[in-house]
């Protein structure tokens, strides 16, 4: 059985939970809208599933539900911010509204956050970036789920990637990538629900291809286009937590339990002004997006998410009841 709720219900659903769960009201809040923005993409892996988790974690301490994200610019095209140990939205959300002032003014800007938690969807963070004039890129690193090509350890997460470009008279390109042939939240809501997955999602440990949803989470995730899906791990891992001081991926605990000290994690975002290149700059962006668009069978990426966004906040988010009560629970 299922209910509807609407966007509204389902931020004070979430907000109502983790408030019950130590964490302030502010970053109650932003964390609420990140996952109800996930919903709304279709993203429910990192969505209103993610909410009894986190909940247990600010209980426990592993997640600080008070913290207060501090930003520093040690360089003038350079924002450096500590999550505290705390929920990673409210983080972001400094980000965002910080670093498209740098960005303008110097054409191009770097942030960099450390002592992070989950950031869920990557691609909403850049969507915000392309909706004020930017072209902006994303790179997170996450618990170690991957082993590199040929072991039998895990070192890497699955270490998302996004870009986003404002696009002439048209919803922005968003392209959001895990580095792993599928994101990880889609293996937990398929354990969370008891179903099977595809074979060639995850590998158990020993290495062997599995379609139980837990084993997988035991084991490995396979990454994307095999030996060039690591390297690329690894160039993320160096992106935002070898150079932000950050724990690396096989240096942080779990984003599932509430178990241990808190992941400490890193995410950096990359902001350019197109302007500062010339006014031409805008029409030429837009001009690729359009022949993509007008090819025969192609797909635009992103577009499918922002008609889905419009839909499902028309018609509401659809909330398994055991999930639902799941999440009451915790403010009961």
């Amino acid at each position: 059985m299922t209910t509807i709720l609407n966007v509204d219900q389902a931020k004070g659903l979430v907000a109502e939970a983790l408030v019950a769960s130590n964490t302030s009201l502010p970053n109650a809040a932003s964390v609420a809208g990140a996952l109800v923005k996930a919903e709304l993409w279709g993203q429910v892996g990192h969505g209103l599933r993610r909410t009894v988790a986190y909940a247990a974690q600010a209980k426990a301490g592993k997640v600080h539900g008070q913290a207060v994200p501090r930003a520093e610019q040690p360089r003038p095209g350079l924002l450096l911010v500590d999550a505290a140990h705390g929920f990673a939205y409210p983080a972001l959300d400094l980000v965002v509204d910080r670093l498209p002032a740098i960005a303008t003014s110097q054409g191009i800007a770097m942030a960099g956050i450390r002592r992070s938690h989950h950031c869920g969807v990557t691609g909403l963070v850049v969507d915000a970036f392309a909706r004020k004039g930017l072209v902006a890129m994303m790179f997170a690193n996450a618990p170690a789920a991957m082993a590199p090509w040929g072991g039998n350890r895990a070192l890497f997460g699955t270490n998302p990637v996004a870009f986003a470009t404002p696009v002439d008279n048209a919803e922005p390109l968003v392209i959001d990538l895990s580095l792993s042939k599928v994101a990880r939240g889609k293996i937990m809501a398929a354990n969370q629900k008891g179903e099977s997955i595809p074979e060639g999602w995850a590998l158990d440990v020993d290495g062997q291809p599995t379609t139980d949803a837990k084993a997988g989470l035991e084991g490995f995730m396979v990454p994307a286009g095999d030996a060039k899906g690591v390297a690329l791990a690894l160039m993320v891992e160096m992106l935002c937590a070898g150079i932000t001081g950050a724990n690396y991926s096989y240096e942080a605990t779990s984003f599932f339990d509430a178990v241990g000290d808190p992941p400490g994690v890193g995410q950096s975002i990359i902001a350019i002004d197109p302007s500062a290149f010339g006014p031409h700059i805008g029409e030429r962006m837009t001009a690729l997006v359009t022949a993509m668009a007008e090819t025969e069978g192609a797909r635009v990426p992103g577009v499918r998410r922002h008609s889905l966004a419009k839909e499902i906040e028309g018609k509401g988010i659809t909330v398994d009841d055991a999930l639902l009560a799941d999440i009451q629970a915790i403010s009961a």
